[in-house]
C-alpha cells in the first residue's frame, strides 16, 4: 500500500470582491452566456423599470450561429464593451437593487471555479480578476494544510487498473505540484520535466507502455532525482527570436478585431516600448532587447520573488484539473496530457513574455503591482479555451507544438 497527499488549494475562501473599489471591472469586455434558467431568473426581477432594462439588455441566441452550439442567450454589451446593467459606480444594478439571487450564475460565482473530485470539494480562482490575481500571485502558500492523516490517500500500488489515468488523479497532481515547487531546477527545467511526465502519461493511457502506473511514477521520480540532470538540460539551446516571434504572433491573433480596455493597452504599450519599439524593427533587434530585459529586470524581481511564478503555474494546475481538463472525463474520449501541457505552456509563455516586456519598460521600478496588472490583463486576454485551441493550431502549423518546439519556447 502507498500514501499519496491530497493536494488542494485553500485560497479561494479568502477572496472578497472589491466592488466599486476594483481597478478593473468584470462587467466589461466579455460575452456573458446565459442558459434558460439564467434567462428566466433575470427576467423575473421584481423591480418593474429594472425588469424592462434587463429584458432589453438580453439577446436570445437559441438556434443561431449556423446550427453550431450556442448559449440560450447573451447580454447585449454596449458599444463601450460594458454591460448595460453596470451602474456609474461600477456595481451591478441587479445585485444592488434586488440581490445576488437574481444574478446569472456566471456573474454570481466569478472569479470562482467549482469542482468535486472523488468526493472532495474544491474551489479555484481565475487570474483575470485583479483581486484574485493579487491573492494568488502574492500568497505564501496556495495549498491546503489540514491534518496529515486527513489529507492522505491510501492506494494499492500492486493493483492493475489498465491504462485508465483517471483513478490516479491525486497521484498525478502530487507529482505535478511537487515538481513545480522543486527549486533544485530553474523554473523552465521544471516545465520541461513536467512536459516529459505528461508525454509519458499519454503513452501509458494509449497502452504504449506495458507497465503499471506505479512503475511509471517511480521511474519519473528517480529521473528527477538523477545527479547531473540539471547540467545536461542546460545544454538545450535557447531560441529567443522564436520566443519573441511566437509571443507577437499569438498576441496579434488574440487582438484581431478586439476592443481593448485602457488597462490592457497600458500593458501592451509597455511591452512595445521595451521590445518592439518600431513596426519595422527586425526580429533580431527585438530579441536582443527582450533578452536584455530578461537579464536585467525580469530576473532581478523574480529572483527575489520565486513564489510568484510558481503560484501562477500551481493555479493553472488547480484551475484546469491538470492534465485532465475542467470536465475530468472529456466527452471525446481519453484525456490528452501532452496537449494539456501544450495549453499550459502557451499561457505561461504569453504571460512571461508580457512580464519581460513590462519589466524592461519599468526597469528598477518594476514591482508586485506591475506583475499583478500584467498577469491579470494577460489572463483576461489569453485564458479562454477558444483562443488556446486556435493558438495550439498556429503552433502546430509552425511546427513548434511538439516537445522540441515547446522547449524552445520555455527555455530562458
Amino acid at each position: 500500500m502507498r500514501q499519496t497527499r491530497i493536494i488542494q488549494p485553500d485560497y479561494a475562501e479568502r477572496f472578497r470582491c472589491l466592488g466599486s473599489e476594483c481597478e478593473d471591472t468584470c462587467c466589461s469586455g466579455w460575452q456573458v452566456p446565459l442558459d434558460e434558467a439564467d434567462y428566466d431568473n433575470l427576467t423575473s426581477v421584481p423591480d418593474g423599470s429594472l425588469r424592462s432594462l434587463v429584458r432589453d439588455s438580453i439577446l436570445r441566441t437559441e438556434g443561431r450561429e449556423g446550427g453550431q452550439e450556442s448559449p440560450f442567450a447573451v447580454f447585449r454589451m454596449l458599444p463601450s464593451g460594458e454591460c448595460p446593467l453596470l451602474s456609474p459606480d461600477k456595481l451591478c444594478r441587479i445585485h444592488k437593487q434586488c440581490g445576488e439571487q437574481y444574478l446569472a450564475r456566471i456573474c454570481a460565482v466569478y472569479p470562482r471555479h467549482f469542482y468535486r473530485i472523488d468526493g472532495q470539494s474544491e474551489t479555484e480562482l481565475s487570474l483575470s480578476c485583479p483581486e484574485a490575481a493579487r491573492l494568488i500571485l502574492l500568497s505564501p502558500s496556495l495549498i491546503s494544510g489540514g491534518s496529515a492523516a486527513s489529507r492522505q490517500l491510501t492506494w494499492d500500488e500492486t493493483a492493475s487498473r489498465g491504462a485508465n489515468l483517471r483513478p490516479y488523479f491525486w497521484q498525478i497532481r502530487e507529482a505535478a505540484v511537487s515538481l513545480i515547487l522543486n527549486r533544485t531546477y530553474p523554473l523552465w527545467q521544471r516545465l520541461f520535466l513536467l512536459g516529459m511526465f505528461c508525454r509519458r502519461l499519454e503513452a501509458f493511457s494509449r497502452g504504449e507502455i506495458d507497465r503499471r502506473f506505479v512503475d511509471l511514477l517511480d521511474d519519473f521520480t528517480r529521473a528527477v532525482a538523477t545527479p547531473g540532470l540539471r547540467e545536461s538540460m542546460q545544454t538545450i539551446p535557447a531560441d529567443i527570436p522564436l520566443q519573441v516571434e511566437i509571443v507577437l504572433m499569438l498576441v496579434m491573433e488574440r487582438l484581431k478585431g478586439d476592443r481593448l480596455s485602457q488597462r490592457a493597452r497600458d500593458i501592451l504599450d509597455l511591452f512595445d516600448r521595451a521590445v518592439v519599439q518600431t513596426p519595422t524593427a527586425s526580429i533580431e533587434s527585438q530579441a536582443s532587447r527582450y533578452a536584455e530585459a530578461y537579464r536585467r529586470d525580469f530576473t532581478r524581481f523574480f529572483g527575489s520573488h520565486p513564489r510568484v511564478l510558481e503560484n501562477l503555474l500551481l493555479n493553472a494546475v488547480f484551475r484546469d484539473a491538470f492534465p485532465f481538463g475542467k470536465t475530468l472525463t472529456p466527452a471525446g474520449g481519453d484525456p490528452e496530457p501532452a496537449k494539456a501541457f501544450a495549453m499550459l505552456t502557451i499561457q505561461f509563455v504569453l504571460i512571461k513574455g508580457l512580464l519581460i516586456g513590462v519589466a524592461g519598460a519599468r526597469g528598477s521600478r518594476f514591482a508586485s503591482a506591475d506583475v499583478v496588472q500584467a498577469v491579470q490583463t494577460a489572463s483576461r486576454l489569453f485564458e479562454h479555451t477558444q483562443f488556446l485551441r486556435s493558438a495550439y493550431r498556429l503552433l502546430e502549423e509552425r511546427g513548434v507544438a511538439d516537445a522540441r518546439g515547446l522547449t524552445m519556447l520555455i527555455r530562458n
